[in-house]
């Protein structure tokens, strides 16, 4: 998140945050492909905002073993935060899924994405965060998770799921690197901090209320692994 977002963030009042959590309890369709996986761990790379809410949701979802919050799409030499702001690197924010696929699904957690995790209709920002390091991607690392993600993507859309089309990109994952170790676990060792109480505790509310039957109330803390 940049400075400007942060204060922005700060300055608004409290109705916002409701105000966010009620666009956060959709429901949507499964996806109709989702072929299974007899693999002991698949891996998974998602960007779709500011990193810090993305981890703090996967953490909270069942079949998920680890979250990392990194960066994505552009090079080894450009994969820092002071870099990544600059919007130059090709990088988005992102998050390394690691889960068990014989307990959630790669399509179960793209529902959970396009559901409560984000807004897939916003072209390069997310809430306060504006630039195209928090743009909306999936960056299959499979031809499976490649087929999985165009066709859900266009069944939500030939169902008009959301007001205006979605924009999230899919592209082939080229690389994932870890951000620094203070972005890590961000909302579990700060949730009381402005940003995070208003564009992200309500995601996770929203997991909760929405997928009640993924939702773990213990968090797999990237620290724990």
């Amino acid at each position: 998140m940049k400075l400007s977002a942060f204060l922005a963030a700060t300055a608004l009042v409290a109705f916002s945050a409701a105000a966010h959590a009620d666009d956060l309890d959709k429901a949507i369709p499964a996806p109709g492909l989702d072929p299974a996986n007899d693999a002991a761990r698949e891996t998974m790379v998602l960007a779709g905002g500011c990193f810090w809410g993305q981890q703090a949701v996967f953490e909270h979802v069942k079949g998920v073993t680890k979250v990392v919050a990194g960066y994505s799409g552009g090079a080894a030499g450009t994969a820092n935060y002071p870099l990544v702001t600059t919007e130059t690197t090709g990088h988005a924010e992102s998050v390394e899924i690691t889960f068990d696929p014989k307990l959630v699904s790669f399509g179960r957690l793209l529902q959970v994405y396009f559901s409560v995790a984000h807004d897939p209709t916003e072209l390069n920002f997310q809430g306060p965060d504006e630039g195209s390091s928090y743009r909306s991607e999936i960056f299959f690392a499979s031809p499976a998770q490649e087929k999985t993600a165009r066709a859900y993507v266009a069944q939500l859309d030939r169902a008009h799921i959301f007001a205006k089309p979605i924009v999230t990109k899919v592209e082939p994952l080229k690389g994932f690197y870890a951000a620094e170790g203070y972005h890590q676990d961000y909302l579990i060792h700060n949730p009381t901090q402005p940003y995070i109480v208003i564009n992200d505790l309500p995601k996770l509310a929203a997991l909760k209320r929405v997928w009640r039957g993924y939702y773990r109330p213990d968090p797999v803390r990237l620290a724990s692994n």
